[in-house]
């Protein structure tokens, strides 16, 4: 039986998918450095054509290392009709034998293969890249999450995939917490849909991951931007007698401060402004709640302070500790309106 296939378009325009809901194909190109969402978009097509041909014959082939010949012989049909599922990576390094036989292939693929190709990224093989696009054959983009609000859609459509809830303030406070590695992010959401036994709210986000240092430096951006400068600096210097690097501790301040600034220099509702920069509409109100202790000489202030913090910690000073906790004072004081 042959692994269900869509029809390839008969446009030249390319058939874009997301790695949440491609569906196999012919030709598949996934595409993108982010090799966690790569790894996702293979994933989902394997299990895809396995659960339509339980005995589909799989192979797996390097594109670096190819030797010429290699696809058209585990692509051909089996004397027992198996389908045939192809999955190649390394696109980006391919040699010029794949790229040969990949440009031949793609003039008459197999009927009963599906085949599935992986490139991280770049300007190798280029032009086969092309001939799948214009073939009009999925393709999966697979961008880093760079962005906050990327991040919170992420956990959000995590948790509706597995049909589970999880509060506003969780997500963020998730996000805060393993938000740099897109799969540790993936895996603490695994671990709170499979533990939670109702919604996931902060205070258990807080219990399983609050002691890692991004969720640490949060917590002391926090409670500075909101003018409270003896907790700040509490748990700053409980932070850094515990090994803590200044850096990402700064780095949070920059990102709270940054979010209110533009907030407050927006105008409109707070879903209007949201859709204006790019972030939850939630985060938007709760800068315009923060907006509200600061005056633009005190945020103007708090701003230039931490970017004289940011410099220090990465070299320009002998005392970085003392750098952050000059940023964390003047800027409690100021949301206080001092």
């Amino acid at each position: 039986m042959a692994a269900a296939q869509p029809q390839r378009s008969k446009a030249s325009a390319t058939n874009s998918a997301t790695w949440r809901d491609v569906t196999p194909a012919g030709i598949v190109l996934i595409t993108g450095p982010e090799e966690y969402l790569g790894i996702r978009a293979m994933d989902r097509v394997r299990s895809q054509v396995r659960a339509a041909t339980p005995d589909v014959e799989v192979t797996r082939l390097n594109a670096g290392a190819y030797e010429a010949g290699s696809l058209a012989m585990n692509v051909s049909p089996s004397l027992f009709g198996e389908s045939k599922l192809i999955e190649v990576e390394g696109l980006e390094s391919m040699n010029d034998a794949f790229l040969a036989d990949g440009l031949k292939y793609l003039a008459h693929p197999e009927q009963d293969a599906v085949l599935v190709l992986r490139h991280g990224g770049g300007v190798r093989g280029k032009k086969l890249l092309d001939a799948v696009k214009a073939g009009g054959w999925p393709v999966v983009d697979c961008q880093p999450l760079k962005k906050d609000a990327e991040k919170t859609a992420f956990v959000a459509a995590e948790f509706k995939a597995a049909s589970r809830r999880i509060e506003p303030d969780a997500v963020q406070s998730l996000v805060n917490a393993v938000g740099a590695n897109l799969s540790e992010l993936a895996a603490a959401c695994s671990q709170l849909i499979a533990d939670a036994a109702t919604t996931v709210d902060a205070e258990m986000v807080e219990r399983y991951y609050g002691g890692r240092i991004e969720a640490t430096a949060f917590k002391v951006a926090d409670a500075a931007m909101a003018g409270n400068g003896p907790a700040a600096l509490s748990t700053l210097r409980h932070a850094l007698a515990t090994g803590a690097d200044p850096v990402p501790l700064v780095a949070a301040l920059a990102a709270k401060l940054r979010t209110v600034a533009k907030v407050a220099g927006a105008q409109g509702s707070s879903a209007q402004i949201a859709k204006q920069l790019g972030m939850q509409p939630w985060l938007v109100e709760q800068a315009q709640r923060d907006v509200r202790r600061w005056t633009p000489e005190g945020l103007a202030r708090s701003i230039q302070v931490t970017a004289e913090a940011d410099a220090q910690v990465k070299g320009l000073s002998r005392d970085p500790v003392y750098a952050v906790e000059h940023a964390v004072t003047v800027i409690a004081t100021a949301a206080r309106g001092r």
